[in-house]
């Protein structure tokens, strides 16, 4: 099968790789000059413009979106849809909200023009180890894509399936990511206590290795973990600050609009936030308010 990749960041370019590495055709596009150029050195067919690129695939065309969300991506598929023609398929394979998804295929309805949203996780592994693929669309968009996701996928019967209708895909990567940073924030408090505990010499390192094998607490976020813990054990040069990338605040508004319960997903949310505050104003008016009421210390600041 053909296919076109827009957007050739880290994970567009691995899995360009790999279905060029299974035999499919892609035609690769980026504002990025480089990137396309050494797609192209890998066997890919670069496009300088979208027109080239709908120029350059036989109809009826297949396009994959992997383009920041937002902004970004609504301009890609607009000016995509105003390129391609009815019967065209477009997927968007970014981290879209799953509200501007359902937005954007009612949209391209009107188009004729058919839309598959895939909530894609495997990050750099996924060249390697193939990508977890959710997908939402019509069945029969979603089949034609078939071969696609099989060759994405760590096989072609696992790691991917339809879960719903437009938008799902989206929604379903958008809860997996909120349990991530649950996951995450388990097992950096966990090592946290263990780091803090004097008197034992304990050697996260070691331990990691152990709890990675027949242990409940096992996961590939663990064979991670063990792997950082064994190259930088004291975890030298690496900053207590701890970005997001969107996915934990929509899952939390999606709970507080549903009223659903979810305070681990919220607080790993929270606790990020809080890494990136060096001088939280709020504790200092907590040490304040100590003063006040007790007459308690209060340390100066460096």
């Amino acid at each position: 099968m053909e296919i076109a990749m827009i957007g050739l960041g880290k994970m567009g370019a691995n899995m360009t790789t790999r279905l060029l590495g299974k035999g499919h055709r892609v035609v690769v596009y980026d504002v990025n000059e480089e990137a396309v150029r050494a797609a192209e050195a890998g066997g890919a067919i670069g496009a300088r413009t979208l027109d080239d690129v709908v120029g350059k695939l036989a109809a009826p065309r297949a396009v994959w979106v992997m383009v920041p969300a937002g902004k970004p991506t609504d301009a890609v598929v607009t000016a995509l849809a105003e390129r391609l023609s009815p019967g065209d398929l477009l997927i968007d394979g970014g981290n879209s909200n799953y509200k501007d998804t359902m937005r954007r295929a009612d949209a391209l309805k009107e188009n004729a023009l058919q839309f598959v949203d895939v909530g894609t996780s495997g990050g750099v592994w996924g060249l390697s180890e193939g990508y977890s693929m959710m997908v939402g669309g019509e069945e029969a968009a979603v089949e034609r894509l078939r071969p696609i996701l099989e060759a994405l996928a760590p096989a072609s019967d696992k790691g991917w399936g339809r879960v719903g209708p437009s938008g799902a895909g989206h929604f379903v990567k958008m809860v997996h990511n909120g349990i991530e940073y649950g996951l995450m924030q388990a097992y950096a408090e966990g090592f946290e206590l263990m780091h803090r505990k004097d008197g034992f010499g304990l050697d996260l390192g070691q331990i990691a290795e152990i709890w990675r094998h027949g242990s409940v607490v096992r996961s590939w976020l663990l064979d991670l973990t063990a792997d950082a813990l064994a190259k930088n054990p004291g975890l030298d040069g690496i900053a207590a600050y701890v970005p997001d990338s969107g996915e934990g605040r929509w899952t939390a508004i999606e709970a507080i609009e549903t009223g659903v319960s979810l305070p681990v997903i919220t607080m790993a949310l929270q606790n990020r936030f809080r890494s990136r505050e060096e001088a939280p104003f709020g504790d200092k008016l907590l040490a304040a308010m100590r003063n006040q009421f007790g007459g308690h210390a209060v340390k100066g600041s460096k």
